[in-house]
């Protein structure tokens, strides 16, 4: 794998008390954030994961309506990225998966995530 390799992935982050910011577009205030704790988190996207693997509903729709993060508004998608460029956690997961493939929880500092590959 050279260094100059990007991967392009989409995300649906929730965000929990211990994430390192308790806001997001969707909870401005960190009402919801400061009252989620990760493991409501880690089963809110468990939920999703399984509904996205059975079929009922794509990750794309699924990440604009869930998603604590930004990208929520382009369906998760982060854009291209290279090493270095995430935290850790979340880039070894990246990288590990095929195009296609979806990951099961990340923990990160932001919260949790499950991520899908896209190129």
């Amino acid at each position: 794998m050279s260094s100059s390799e990007k991967v392009r992935a989409s995300h649906i982050l929730i965000k929990h008390q211990g994430s390192r910011r308790k806001s997001s577009w969707k909870d401005p205030s960190g009402r919801l954030i400061s009252a989620t704790t990760r493991e409501d988190a880690v089963s809110q996207l468990q939920n999703l994961r399984r509904d996205i693997l059975a079929g009922d509903t794509s990750f794309k729709d699924l990440a604009t309506q869930h998603s604590h993060c930004s990208s929520a508004k382009r369906g998760g998608d982060l854009g291209p990225f290279g090493k270095g460029q995430m935290q850790k956690p979340f880039e070894e997961a990246t990288f590990a998966l095929k195009v296609g493939e979806m990951s099961n929880i990340v923990d990160t500092d932001s919260g949790v995530h499950i991520i899908m590959r896209t190129a």
